[in-house]
Protein backbone atom coordinates (compact mmCIF):
# COMPACT_ATOMS: atom_id res chain seq x y z
CA UNK A 1 0.00 0.00 0.00
CA UNK A 2 2.49 2.39 1.13
CA UNK A 3 2.09 6.06 2.37
CA UNK A 4 3.61 9.72 1.54
CA UNK A 5 3.79 12.76 3.59
CA UNK A 6 5.18 16.18 3.57
CA UNK A 7 5.58 19.74 3.90
CA UNK A 8 6.36 22.95 1.34
CA UNK A 9 7.15 26.80 2.43
CA UNK A 10 5.95 27.95 -0.63
CA UNK A 11 8.87 30.91 -0.19
CA UNK A 12 10.83 28.23 -0.07
CA UNK A 13 13.05 29.83 3.13
CA UNK A 14 11.76 27.58 6.06
CA UNK A 15 13.47 24.74 7.56
CA UNK A 16 11.00 22.25 9.23
CA UNK A 17 11.23 20.32 12.12
CA UNK A 18 12.45 16.61 11.53
CA UNK A 19 10.87 15.20 14.47
CA UNK A 20 7.84 16.92 13.61
CA UNK A 21 7.92 15.55 9.78
CA UNK A 22 8.87 12.01 11.86
CA UNK A 23 5.64 12.34 13.21
CA UNK A 24 3.19 12.84 10.12
CA UNK A 25 4.75 10.01 8.75
CA UNK A 26 5.23 7.48 11.52
CA UNK A 27 1.29 8.24 12.01
CA UNK A 28 1.05 6.15 8.34
CA UNK A 29 3.20 3.11 10.00
CA UNK A 30 0.10 0.73 9.12
CA UNK A 31 0.17 1.57 5.26
CA UNK A 32 4.02 0.85 5.09
CA UNK A 33 5.31 -1.43 7.95
CA UNK A 34 8.48 -2.22 6.26
CA UNK A 35 10.58 0.64 6.13
CA UNK A 36 10.48 4.30 6.46
CA UNK A 37 12.28 7.20 5.81
CA UNK A 38 12.56 11.38 5.39
CA UNK A 39 14.14 14.03 3.74
CA UNK A 40 14.24 17.69 4.64
CA UNK A 41 16.48 20.47 2.54
CA UNK A 42 15.11 24.26 3.49
CA UNK A 43 11.72 24.87 2.27
CA UNK A 44 10.99 20.82 1.90
CA UNK A 45 10.26 17.99 3.88
CA UNK A 46 9.12 14.62 1.99
CA UNK A 47 8.20 11.64 3.92
CA UNK A 48 7.93 7.61 3.20
CA UNK A 49 6.63 4.73 4.32
CA UNK A 50 6.85 1.73 2.51
CA UNK A 51 5.01 -1.91 1.51
CA UNK A 52 7.50 -3.40 -0.35
CA UNK A 53 6.49 -5.30 -3.11
CA UNK A 54 8.98 -4.33 -6.36
CA UNK A 55 12.25 -4.31 -5.98
CA UNK A 56 12.59 -5.07 -2.01
CA UNK A 57 16.62 -4.47 -1.68
CA UNK A 58 16.89 -1.12 -3.53
CA UNK A 59 13.70 0.37 -3.76
CA UNK A 60 13.86 2.54 -0.46
CA UNK A 61 12.08 6.26 -0.48
CA UNK A 62 12.60 8.88 -1.29
CA UNK A 63 14.87 8.19 -4.03
CA UNK A 64 17.17 10.51 -6.13
CA UNK A 65 18.10 10.86 -9.35
CA UNK A 66 22.26 10.99 -9.73
CA UNK A 67 22.93 14.56 -9.10
CA UNK A 68 20.72 14.68 -6.12
CA UNK A 69 18.17 17.41 -8.07
CA UNK A 70 15.19 15.33 -8.23
CA UNK A 71 13.45 13.24 -5.12
CA UNK A 72 10.22 11.42 -5.44
CA UNK A 73 7.98 9.72 -3.11
CA UNK A 74 5.47 7.59 -4.55
CA UNK A 75 2.38 5.15 -2.93
CA UNK A 76 1.41 2.51 -6.03
CA UNK A 77 2.39 0.76 -8.63
CA UNK A 78 3.15 1.51 -12.19
CA UNK A 79 2.64 -1.23 -14.62
CA UNK A 80 4.24 -0.58 -17.61
CA UNK A 81 7.49 0.23 -15.79
CA UNK A 82 9.65 -2.05 -17.94
CA UNK A 83 8.64 -0.72 -21.03
CA UNK A 84 8.97 3.19 -20.12
CA UNK A 85 12.63 1.74 -18.40
CA UNK A 86 14.01 0.45 -22.02
CA UNK A 87 12.77 3.75 -23.12
CA UNK A 88 14.91 5.92 -20.95
CA UNK A 89 17.75 3.67 -21.16
CA UNK A 90 18.03 4.14 -24.94
CA UNK A 91 17.67 8.29 -24.40
CA UNK A 92 21.04 7.68 -22.23
CA UNK A 93 19.21 7.47 -18.71
CA UNK A 94 20.91 4.93 -15.71
CA UNK A 95 18.93 2.96 -13.41
CA UNK A 96 20.59 1.62 -10.57
CA UNK A 97 17.58 0.42 -8.88
CA UNK A 98 15.45 -2.74 -10.17
CA UNK A 99 12.06 -0.80 -9.41
CA UNK A 100 9.16 1.24 -10.57
CA UNK A 101 10.20 4.35 -8.85
CA UNK A 102 12.95 5.15 -10.63
CA UNK A 103 10.99 5.08 -13.69
CA UNK A 104 9.35 8.12 -12.72
CA UNK A 105 12.43 10.21 -11.45
CA UNK A 106 14.13 10.02 -14.78
CA UNK A 107 10.62 10.11 -16.32
CA UNK A 108 10.38 13.24 -15.03
CA UNK A 109 13.66 14.40 -15.93
CA UNK A 110 13.04 13.54 -19.48
CA UNK A 111 9.26 14.41 -20.03
CA UNK A 112 8.47 16.83 -16.91
CA UNK A 113 5.08 16.82 -16.12
CA UNK A 114 4.30 15.08 -19.77
CA UNK A 115 5.79 12.04 -18.05
CA UNK A 116 2.22 11.25 -15.25
CA UNK A 117 0.05 10.62 -18.89
CA UNK A 118 2.62 7.65 -19.67
CA UNK A 119 2.22 5.72 -16.71
CA UNK A 120 0.28 2.83 -16.39
CA UNK A 121 -0.75 2.11 -13.04
CA UNK A 122 -2.34 3.53 -9.76
CA UNK A 123 -0.32 6.43 -7.91
CA UNK A 124 0.28 9.22 -5.84
CA UNK A 125 3.27 10.71 -6.42
CA UNK A 126 4.92 13.87 -4.75
CA UNK A 127 8.06 15.36 -6.56
CA UNK A 128 10.92 17.54 -5.65
CA UNK A 129 12.35 19.83 -8.40
CA UNK A 130 15.75 21.34 -6.21
CA UNK A 131 16.86 22.88 -9.62
CA UNK A 132 13.64 24.95 -10.74
CA UNK A 133 12.40 24.59 -6.75
CA UNK A 134 9.37 23.56 -7.26
CA UNK A 135 7.11 20.63 -5.67
CA UNK A 136 5.00 18.29 -8.30
CA UNK A 137 2.32 16.01 -6.98
CA UNK A 138 -0.36 13.89 -8.75
CA UNK A 139 -2.69 11.35 -8.79
CA UNK A 140 -3.67 8.39 -10.93
CA UNK A 141 -6.37 8.84 -13.21
CA UNK A 142 -8.77 6.72 -11.99
CA UNK A 143 -7.96 8.41 -8.38
CA UNK A 144 -6.99 4.57 -6.47
CA UNK A 145 -4.38 6.07 -4.95
CA UNK A 146 -5.65 8.80 -1.79
CA UNK A 147 -3.86 12.38 -2.67
CA UNK A 148 -4.77 14.96 0.44
CA UNK A 149 -3.62 18.47 1.08
CA UNK A 150 -4.09 21.43 2.76
CA UNK A 151 -2.92 25.13 1.61
CA UNK A 152 -2.85 27.40 3.64
CA UNK A 153 -1.00 30.65 1.53
CA UNK A 154 2.67 30.30 3.39
CA UNK A 155 2.82 26.34 3.70
CA UNK A 156 1.18 23.41 1.69
CA UNK A 157 0.89 20.21 3.44
CA UNK A 158 -0.43 16.77 1.92
CA UNK A 159 -0.49 13.02 3.01
CA UNK A 160 -1.93 9.50 2.42
CA UNK A 161 -3.82 10.15 4.70
CA UNK A 162 -5.90 13.45 6.55
CA UNK A 163 -4.69 11.48 9.61
CA UNK A 164 -1.26 12.55 9.17
CA UNK A 165 -2.21 16.37 9.27
CA UNK A 166 -3.57 15.82 12.60
CA UNK A 167 0.11 16.06 13.72
CA UNK A 168 0.89 19.58 12.34
CA UNK A 169 0.62 21.94 15.41
CA UNK A 170 -0.60 24.79 13.07
CA UNK A 171 -3.62 22.13 11.89
CA UNK A 172 -6.80 23.22 12.65
CA UNK A 173 -9.44 20.53 12.98
CA UNK A 174 -12.85 22.26 11.71
CA UNK A 175 -15.75 20.22 9.95
CA UNK A 176 -16.41 21.57 6.53
CA UNK A 177 -20.35 22.32 7.17
CA UNK A 178 -21.07 22.81 3.59
CA UNK A 179 -20.39 19.25 2.87
CA UNK A 180 -22.65 17.84 5.15
CA UNK A 181 -25.84 18.04 3.53
CA UNK A 182 -24.09 16.92 0.02
CA UNK A 183 -22.29 13.64 1.95
CA UNK A 184 -25.45 13.08 3.68
CA UNK A 185 -27.45 12.61 0.15
CA UNK A 186 -24.42 10.67 -1.49
CA UNK A 187 -22.34 9.18 0.86
CA UNK A 188 -18.90 10.81 -1.14
CA UNK A 189 -17.78 15.05 -2.12
CA UNK A 190 -18.25 15.32 -5.90
CA UNK A 191 -15.35 17.78 -5.92
CA UNK A 192 -12.28 18.32 -4.08
CA UNK A 193 -13.43 18.88 -1.20
CA UNK A 194 -13.34 17.26 2.25
CA UNK A 195 -15.33 17.06 5.20
CA UNK A 196 -12.23 18.98 7.01
CA UNK A 197 -12.27 22.49 5.95
CA UNK A 198 -9.60 23.67 3.94
CA UNK A 199 -8.42 20.34 3.12
CA UNK A 200 -8.95 19.32 -0.26
CA UNK A 201 -8.26 15.83 -1.85
CA UNK A 202 -6.12 15.99 -5.35
CA UNK A 203 -9.01 14.75 -8.25
CA UNK A 204 -8.00 11.73 -10.36
CA UNK A 205 -6.30 12.39 -13.03
CA UNK A 206 -4.78 15.69 -12.72
CA UNK A 207 -1.56 17.34 -11.13
CA UNK A 208 -0.73 20.25 -9.38
CA UNK A 209 2.55 22.05 -9.24
CA UNK A 210 3.75 24.60 -6.67
CA UNK A 211 6.06 26.92 -8.07
CA UNK A 212 7.26 30.34 -7.23
CA UNK A 213 4.82 30.99 -4.68
CA UNK A 214 1.62 29.81 -6.54
CA UNK A 215 -0.13 26.90 -7.00
CA UNK A 216 -1.44 25.16 -10.46
CA UNK A 217 -3.70 22.23 -10.78
CA UNK A 218 -3.81 20.82 -14.14
CA UNK A 219 -6.05 17.90 -15.60
CA UNK A 220 -3.45 15.76 -17.61
CA UNK A 221 -6.37 12.87 -18.81
CA UNK A 222 -9.28 13.45 -20.27
CA UNK A 223 -11.77 9.96 -20.50
CA UNK A 224 -13.07 9.72 -24.26
CA UNK A 225 -15.74 7.44 -25.37
CA UNK A 226 -15.60 6.38 -28.98
CA UNK A 227 -17.92 4.36 -30.83
CA UNK A 228 -16.24 1.57 -32.48
CA UNK A 229 -18.81 -0.69 -35.01
CA UNK A 230 -16.24 -2.28 -37.22
CA UNK A 231 -16.31 -5.87 -34.98
CA UNK A 232 -19.28 -8.29 -34.22
CA UNK A 233 -20.26 -9.20 -30.75
CA UNK A 234 -18.21 -12.26 -31.13
CA UNK A 235 -14.72 -10.55 -31.94
CA UNK A 236 -15.67 -7.74 -29.03
CA UNK A 237 -16.27 -10.54 -26.26
CA UNK A 238 -12.94 -12.07 -27.20
CA UNK A 239 -11.38 -8.82 -27.45
CA UNK A 240 -12.47 -7.82 -23.85
CA UNK A 241 -10.78 -11.47 -22.66
CA UNK A 242 -7.88 -10.77 -24.19
CA UNK A 243 -7.37 -7.17 -22.61
CA UNK A 244 -8.69 -8.50 -19.26
CA UNK A 245 -5.91 -11.14 -19.10
CA UNK A 246 -3.24 -8.82 -20.24
CA UNK A 247 -4.52 -6.12 -17.58
CA UNK A 248 -4.45 -8.87 -14.57
CA UNK A 249 -0.97 -10.21 -16.06
CA UNK A 250 0.36 -6.61 -15.50
CA UNK A 251 -0.63 -6.25 -12.20
CA UNK A 252 0.82 -9.92 -11.32
CA UNK A 253 4.08 -8.18 -11.73
CA UNK A 254 5.64 -8.38 -7.90
CA UNK A 255 8.40 -9.53 -5.83
CA UNK A 256 6.35 -11.00 -3.39
CA UNK A 257 3.95 -13.91 -3.79
CA UNK A 258 0.88 -12.55 -4.68
CA UNK A 259 -2.86 -13.97 -4.26
CA UNK A 260 -6.67 -12.45 -4.62
CA UNK A 261 -9.46 -11.53 -2.53
CA UNK A 262 -12.66 -12.85 -3.57
CA UNK A 263 -15.65 -10.55 -2.94
CA UNK A 264 -18.21 -13.47 -4.08
CA UNK A 265 -18.54 -11.36 -7.74
CA UNK A 266 -18.16 -12.48 -11.26
CA UNK A 267 -15.16 -9.73 -11.55
CA UNK A 268 -13.05 -11.22 -8.65
CA UNK A 269 -13.99 -14.77 -9.24
CA UNK A 270 -12.62 -14.12 -13.32
CA UNK A 271 -9.67 -11.83 -12.18
CA UNK A 272 -8.42 -15.45 -10.24
CA UNK A 273 -9.29 -17.81 -12.87
CA UNK A 274 -7.08 -15.36 -15.14
CA UNK A 275 -4.41 -15.48 -12.70
CA UNK A 276 -4.54 -19.62 -12.25
CA UNK A 277 -3.59 -19.59 -15.98
CA UNK A 278 -0.65 -17.37 -15.92
CA UNK A 279 0.88 -19.22 -12.42
CA UNK A 280 0.08 -22.02 -11.03
CA UNK A 281 -1.01 -22.92 -6.84
CA UNK A 282 -2.16 -18.77 -6.70
CA UNK A 283 -4.21 -18.53 -3.16
CA UNK A 284 -7.09 -16.89 -2.75
CA UNK A 285 -9.33 -15.11 0.37
CA UNK A 286 -12.45 -14.47 1.19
Amino acid sequence: MCGIAGLFDTRGRRDFDRGLMQRLNDIQFHRGPDEGDIYLEPGVALGHRRLSIIDLSTGQQPLFNEDGSVAVVFNGEIYNFQELRAELEAMGYTFVTNGDTETIVHGYEAWGTDVFDKLRGMFAIAIWDATKKRLVCARDLFGIKPFYYQHDGNRLIYGSEIKAFLAHPAFKKELNREMLPQYLCFEYMNDSQTMFKDVHKLLPGHFMVFEGGKLNVECYYHITYKIDESKGLDEWADEINRVFDESVAAHEIADVEIGSFLSGGIDSSLAAYCMGQHAPDIKTFS
